[in-house]
């Protein structure tokens, strides 16, 4: 059996990179054929975008055919080294080094115009001899590829698969250690603790419970990894606050801050709140962009205790 048919998708690179190979090793073969001989496939993109285009810099060249600028600089020398490419013209202006064909190179291209024909037209009947249209499956990838990487989108399968074990929990006098050393741990590495934060931290039942609040722990294979709580306020314009959500830097990618604002947010609408609003600090990069996520948006003019809160958000339960 193919080692293809048990990995599966996961193996996808692999199998690209042995078909590319395959259409590699016929390209040199190709190119020998048609008498280009020494010339690398590898240069193709660099090479037809000066001769159809004429002189580039490098920075033009790596935009035009999506390589990093350290890629073209290597192909620019290797195809400099075999006398196709003259990389010692500046541009009209002076201002900018630019590379071109140089006479052997434009000379070349007169051969591998007539072999681009041919290619073209025996890759068109393989394209019509197969179920699926590579070429524009390669496209549609490239633009899939180009919204959002492989590399995030197996992160955000990760995240998934491990928040479903992670559990959302009411507050219980055992926990009242945790609620405390995940807030320290935060505000500690970014900020100084404040007077607000330690009523509140050392007596969550008297500051928060007691006042109509609720207190949510996030419980990783049993242990305590993130807090939050939802504090009621006196304010006309504001039914409750979500505070002190904190969760263990080992434990993050988890997906532990959504599931707990996501939380906090059924529990003030059950409490029958209209709107939920929060304090926060701009440095605070991740965790502002959770709040966006979760649907908050940025307010101006309230009252702060803390010196460190500068934006302040609210989410309207009633729109959700």
């Amino acid at each position: 059996m193919n080692v293809f048919d048990k990995t599966g998708k996961m193996a996808l690179g692999s199998r690209m990179r042995i078909l590319t190979a395959k259409m590699t090793d016929d390209a040199a073969k190709i190119y020998e054929m048609y008498n280009v001989k020494g010339f690398i496939p590898k240069w193709f993109p660099v090479y037809f975008l000066l001769s159809e285009e004429g002189e580039k810099t490098i920075t033009e060249i790596a935009e035009e055919i999506g390589h990093s600028q350290p890629s073209v600089t290597k192909i620019v020398k290797e195809m400099t080294v075999a006398g196709l490419i003259d990389n010692s013209i500046q541009s009209v202006d002076k201002r900018r080094n630019v590379v071109a064909l140089s006479e052997k190179g434009t000379e070349l291209s007169k051969k591998i115009k007539i072999q681009c024909e041919d290619i073209d037209n025996a890759v068109g009947l393989m394209l019509n001899e197969a179920s699926h249209n590579l070429w524009e499956a390669i496209k549609e990838w490239e633009h899939i590829l180009e919204k959002k990487s492989l590399f995030k989108r197996v992160q955000d399968q990760k995240k998934l698969r491990e928040s479903k074990d992670v559990e959302i929990v009411e507050y219980e006098e055992k926990y009242q250690n945790a609620f405390k050393s995940l807030n320290e741990e935060w505000i500690s590495t970014y900020f100084e603790m404040e007077e607000a934060d330690y009523k509140a931290l050392d007596n969550p039942k008297e500051y928060i419970l007691d006042k109509g609040g609720k207190i949510l722990i996030a419980l990783y294979n049993n242990e305590p990894v993130g807090v939050c709580a939802l504090i009621k306020m006196n304010d006309p314009n504001y039914d409750y606050e979500m505070a002190k959500m904190a969760v263990s830097p080992k434990a993050q990618g988890k997906n532990i801050g959504w599931l707990l604002g996501k939380a906090i947010a059924e529990q003030a609408k059950k409490l029958g709140a209209k709107n939920l609003y929060l304090e926060s600090n701009t440095i605070l990069k991740p965790a502002i962009n959770l709040y966006y996520k979760l649907g908050f948006e940025k307010v101006v003019g309230h009252a702060t205790p803390y010196k460190r809160c500068n934006i302040q958000m609210e989410l309207k339960l009633n729109e959700k």
